[in-house]
């Protein structure tokens, strides 16, 4: 969080780092100490919002920040092979899918295969975007947090924290929501 006020701030020290020295560091491994579940959206550049470089965050992208077997796997690694310390699902503003399953409009293609981790999130926010995206976002935590035996053990150990959060496109705000 501490990085994405300085992002806000136009602040960054990220840039300042030896991205030579980094990439010689990273070659053999990785030492996350975090992890984002976040939305497959360009305008949410993880590590620019948290003001990280090469190595320090573990990201997962899927439309909709969505639980799924493959995704929880991705994380799964993360906890248990390379012992991140706090895992966040992150949903952002004007989110499409979000919005898109809240129309049940019919789309192209597979896009509505999303609706049915999102319905959840949609039905208990009373037709407002805003909510239904927040909802979304903490629903998905919860998700990983139950389903996932590897994430359960470590939170049961106290080695990982898992919190949900909005980024908001026009601020470039991050708010956590539990």
């Amino acid at each position: 969080m501490a990085g994405n006020e300085r992002f806000d701030n136009h602040q960054l020290t990220s840039v300042e780092h030896d991205l030579r020295i980094l990439k010689e560091n990273t070659i053999e491994k990785q030492e996350p100490f975090a992890a984002v579940l976040a939305y497959a959206d360009s305008r949410v550049p993880i590590e620019l919002i948290f003001d990280q470089t090469i190595g320090h965050i573990f990201v997962t992208r899927v439309a909709g920040n969505i639980v799924t077997p493959e995704i929880i796997a991705s994380l799964e690694y993360a906890i248990a092979v390379l012992g991140i310390k706090v895992l966040l699902v992150l949903g952002h503003t004007g989110c499409g899918a979000v919005k898109a399953a809240m129309k049940a409009d019919p789309v192209p293609g597979q896009i509505s295969a999303l609706y049915q981790y999102i319905q959840s999130a949609v039905e208990h926010a009373g037709g407002d975007v805003g909510k239904a995206i927040a909802n979304n976002a903490k629903l998905q935590a919860h998700l990983l947090r139950t389903s996932s035996t590897v994430v359960r053990d470590a939170l049961q150990a106290a080695k990982v924290r898992v919190e949900s959060g909005v980024y908001d496109l026009a601020t470039g705000t991050v708010t956590l929501h539990g």
